[in-house]
């Protein structure tokens, strides 16, 4: 008999196979994205130094919608946008992080790139 696996470690197995191809320079981060049922962030991080260059987040205090919804993800993606362009950073790699590209995650994804990000 075929064991179904939950959706935690589905996601799991999602992201070890996404990083073992996906990798972040300085020259080119990646943007990586979570989301809670609270809240929603997305940070810029160089996998070689293991360092976060730049993140943002709906606790931000420049955010204004305090949720988990599309609005907050496009003022999430543009603000991460903003902060990436006043480091010089213009092309990204994009992790979804496990997570399906629609909804939340496509939103933030395209409102980085209409702010100026490339990916």
């Amino acid at each position: 008999m075929i064991k179904k696996l939950n959706r935690k470690e589905v996601r799991s197995k999602v992201q070890k196979r996404v990083r073992a191809k996906v990798k972040g320079t300085e020259a080119r981060p990646r943007l990586c994205v979570y989301r809670s049922l609270k809240n929603i962030s997305a940070q810029l991080i160089d996998d070689d130094k293991q360092v976060t260059i730049v993140s943002a987040s709906t606790l931000d205090k420049d955010i204004t919608t305090k949720a988990s919804n599309i609005k907050a993800a496009t003022e999430v993606g543009t603000l991460i946008a903003k902060r990436a362009m006043e480091k010089n950073i213009k092309t990204v790699v994009f992790d979804r992080n496990g997570y399906v590209y629609h909804g939340k995650v496509k939103a933030l994804a395209d409102a980085a790139r209409e702010a100026g990000l490339e990916f």
